[in-house]
């Protein structure tokens, strides 16, 4: 089948194959033509599978006719996040640049008032986040009386996020006679409420068994002790072939941690987590997506949706917590029919962990013994000699890398005080407790430990 069967604009047809697409993948297959058909869809399907195009696509052609008015978009696209809604604005630009469709981006971290210039002239496509809608709404800057048409755009991570009740509360407020889509990788009972609640007679479109993970994907694991787990993942990185990757990790300040100690060591690591703004995790992701960085420490904020090419490995440096994150993290290899690597790090205490992914996935994960992993040939940055190869030279660090260096940089008399003996560990046997709780931390801590 081919995107001309569909039943597309040729205005349309032009972008997509501007773009460099002339197929279509099987969710766009099935849930185009119903959504131009002007029909609800209920959309199940794996990360990766071009799930945000099958909506894209059908709305511009719908848009096409017709005028917006000032504060009354026509349409409303939700996102659990700032990346998922910026990377569909793309999508739009992509492939709406034949139409003359106006389009604004609500979410949080930015200039409310450049948002709200947007819509006093009035847009065709309104792509936001739940909280920053709800909070325009209520300053009185937008009216949801004109909206024809709303997309709940991953709706289990929306389910994960509390984001729910806002849902409920932003459909109560839209036309009873919209045209409605909801795309989901999994269908728990309180999206299949949520579905029958607001969703008139929909057509379900699967491509894929709910929280199914991609079979492109090699996927494996390996037993660590936690003090070995960074000694293991850069092994990998020099000596497995690895081209680009994201290492995930459970809480935002090991992921500004690991980071920092991988530039210290050579690597060309970026990072991108909940704490930082909005400006700089785009930044960072641009850095990553253009080859200025080639490996991408990260917190679940980029499990979902974000649709970064080329990616050949996926490190879970610690186990997620919830076992459809395992699939989201994993799907940012493997994608639009390439083949990808995903390894997850696993400690004594996390049996119970991969038991639920296993029974989620439908799949036993094949255990690798961590010894079949080279060792690092890559060595500290403070001991690297000339003959160092090209390809492990550390990049120029970062003024933060270089301010914590000096601060912990010794003088010279201390430095031949602080000499171990040989009977004394190595540093790296000693970077964490093989029996530290590596479980979440309870809420009332984790607020006092991020403060």
């Amino acid at each position: 089948m081919k995107f001309a069967d569909l039943g597309l604009s040729d205005e349309l047809l032009k972008a997509v194959a501007d773009a460099g697409y002339d197929e279509p993948t099987p969710i766009q297959a099935q849930a185009i033509p119903p959504v131009l058909m002007m029909k609800d869809i209920i959309g199940i399907a794996q990360t990766g599978t071009g799930k945000t195009a099958s909506f894209v696509l059908p709305m511009i052609d719908i848009l096409a006719h017709g005028r917006s008015r000032a504060r009354m978009p026509r349409s409303l696209i939700l996102e659990p996040t700032r990346e998922l809604a910026a990377q569909v604005a793309e999508n739009f630009e992509k492939y709406g640049k034949n139409h003359n469709l106006s389009m604004a981006l609500l979410i949080g971290g930015v200039s409310m008032g450049d948002q709200v210039k947007a819509l006093e002239k009035g847009v065709d496509v309104l792509i936001a986040t739940p909280g920053r809608l709800m909070d325009l709404f209520e300053r009185g800057r937008i009216l949801m009386s004109g909206c024809e048409l709303l997309v709940i755009d991953e709706a289990d991570r929306m389910l994960d996020m509390g984001f729910i009740p806002d849902i409920e509360q932003i459909c109560s407020k839209l036309p009873s006679t919209r045209q409605t889509m909801l795309f989901s990788a999994t269908m728990p009972p309180p999206i299949k409420k949520l579905s029958d609640q607001f969703l008139n007679n929909p057509k379900s479109v699967e491509v894929s068994r709910p929280a199914t993970a991609n079979t492109s994907i090699d996927q494996s694991i390996i037993n660590v002790a936690p003090k070995a787990k960074r000694k293991l993942l850069y092994g990998i990185l020099d000596n497995e072939g690895v081209d680009t990757a994201i290492i995930f990790c459970n809480r935002k300040t090991e992921v500004r941690d690991l980071c920092q100690q991988m530039r210290k060591d050579g690597f060309d690591a970026g990072q991108i987590h909940g704490d930082m703004d909005q400006s700089s995790r785009l930044a960072e992701l641009e850095r990553f997506k253009s080859g200025e960085i080639n490996i991408l420490c990260a917190s679940d904020v980029a499990a979902r949706g974000l649709d970064i090419k080329g990616v050949s490995h996926v490190v879970n440096y610690d186990i997620p917590w919830h076992p459809d994150d395992y699939v989201h993290r994993i799907g940012r290899t493997g994608r639009a029919g390439a083949t990808g690597i995903a390894i997850t790090f696993v400690t004594k205490r996390d049996d119970e962990h991969v038991d639920s992914i296993e029974k989620l996935t439908g799949i036993k994960i094949p255990v690798r013994d961590s010894k079949s992993v080279k060792p690092e040939k890559r060595q500290s940055s403070k001991t690297s000699s000339p003959d160092k190869p090209k390809g492990d030279k550390p990049k120029k660090q970062h003024a933060d890398d270089k301010a914590g260096e000096a601060k912990k940089r010794p003088s010279k008399s201390s430095e031949k005080s602080a000499k171990p003996s040989k009977e004394q560990p190595k540093p790296e046997a000693i970077d964490e407790e093989e029996d530290g709780w590596n479980g979440p931390v309870p809420g009332f801590l984790d607020a006092k430990l991020n403060r």
